[in-house]
């Protein structure tokens, strides 16, 4: 008859999945954010839209345009961010089930555990700094222009 895990061992396989669980919740946040600004986005591209057929020519409608193009990038980006965390959740994901696979089959894989930790925790960063590119372009388009203030 096979024997079974200890109590122990699994209550130390829980505690050594933590760090990332608590990735997972940081990561689901990230999720909202991001799901939430691509709304957002998208909300105003259709709005531009709209407007955009009303309009002839002039200035106007080149500014519109330039806003347009500038949402069109955040799109990118903002779709390209949440890819890498999803990414990043998955992997995540990966590390708990392996850690426990490992642990009550008595395999010794703690280097490759270590690397798929690390992996995550790099598309993590990844995702970071697409969010941190989407932020500092958004922030182009919300000056009230100069015509405007004089």
């Amino acid at each position: 008859m096979p024997t079974l895990p200890a109590v122990a061992t699994i209550a130390q396989t829980i505690q050594l999945s933590l760090a990332p669980v608590f990735l997972l919740a940081a990561i689901g946040q990230l999720l909202n954010v991001l799901a939430g600004r691509l709304a957002r986005v998208i909300d105003r591209a259709r709005g531009l839209e709209m407007l955009i057929h009303k309009i002839d020519d002039g200035p106007e409608l080149a500014r519109h345009k330039w806003e347009l193009r500038l949402l069109d990038r955040r799109m990118s980006i903002i779709n390209a961010a949440l890819f890498l965390s999803v990414s990043s959740a998955v992997m995540a994901c990966i590390v708990i089930a392996v850690l426990f696979i490992a642990n009550l089959g008595k395999f010794h894989i703690g280097t490759w555990i270590a690397l798929a930790f690390i992996l995550s925790v790099c598309l993590l960063t990844m995702c970071l700094v697409a969010f941190m590119v989407e932020v500092r372009i958004s922030l182009r388009a919300i000056h009230v222009r100069k015509e405007i203030l004089d």
